[in-house]
């Protein structure tokens, strides 16, 4: 599957959004879910293939050097009228195949991915929604939001670095939203667990949407399984990245990180 750069625009000095149209979009079926993600597939500089390529032909095909790298992009939104795909990117100044391609996207490039899938829409039996997370998990949280309905309501806690990151989020719903703002230091890795220990249930359990950095949202899981009593059912966890690790580190531990993650839940 691919689509084509139809426009792009800068939403804060960290993210860049891509609308892309064209290509194969009009055989895309997206799934009933607003953590919606692809799995964008980025053509080496000088590689021997097409633009457009089928990235498990390129694998039985091509030497390794010449593999696309893989990285999930949550979708933003899906204009099935128009057949417009929005994909928010994460950049952090040209470093890191995404950042490098979405920093220079120009219109007519082709991006080239696999699926999309999902698996959590906020569930309207919930007493309330908790959404947790940083910068990557905006798109899906945006999304969950605009999901509610006006008789839900969700507290949110957002990791950022300033309040220029900051960007507007739309809901019908009854939202208690706050914004953290990174300190540059240690402080950082606790900003959101003592969030959500700040939080008052009322008593109730949330359906909870936790996603960000690995250890960050380590910590709130732990705190919701452990000290609130939620159970793994309700919650929707993931860890997207890694302080201190480059993408491709990350993608090579991750799966040992989320089994030892999901051990600790069964311990407890």
């Amino acid at each position: 599957m691919h689509g084509r750069v139809a426009r792009t625009e800068r939403l804060t000095p960290g993210m860049v959004r891509v609308v892309l149209s064209g290509g194969d979009l009009d055989h895309l079926v997206m799934p009933d879910a607003t953590d919606a993600y692809v799995n964008v597939a980025f053509r080496p500089a000088g590689a021997s293939y097409d633009e457009v390529f089928e990235p498990t032909d390129v694998r039985e095909a091509t030497p390794r050097e010449e593999w696309p790298a893989r990285r999930r992009y949550t979708v933003r939104s899906w204009d099935a009228t128009v057949r417009e795909l929005t994909l928010d990117f994460v950049v952090h100044a040209d470093e890191g195949v995404a950042s490098r391609w979405a920093l220079n996207a120009g219109a007519g490039d082709v991006l080239v991915f696999t699926g999309p899938s999902g698996g959590y829409r906020p569930d309207p039996a919930a007493h309330w929604h908790l959404m947790v997370g940083d910068e990557s998990a905006l798109p899906a949280i945006a999304a969950s939001l605009e999901a509610l309905a006006s008789d839900e309501r969700v507290a949110v806690r957002l990791v950022c670095d300033g309040p220029e990151h900051e960007i507007d989020l739309a809901s019908p719903a009854d939202v208690d939203l706050a914004w953290l703002h990174r300190h540059g230091d240690e402080r950082d890795e606790s900003l959101l667990v003592a969030a959500v220990q700040a939080l008052d249930f009322g008593g109730t359990a949330p359906s909870g949407f936790v996603h960000g950095e690995a250890d960050e949202i380590r910590g709130v899981r732990r705190h919701l399984l452990e000290e609130r009593g939620l159970a793994r059912r309700d919650l929707s966890c993931s860890p997207y990245w890694r302080r201190t690790m480059t993408d491709e580190a990350w993608r090579r531990i991750k799966r040992e990180y989320v089994a030892a993650m999901e051990a600790e839940a069964i311990a407890s």
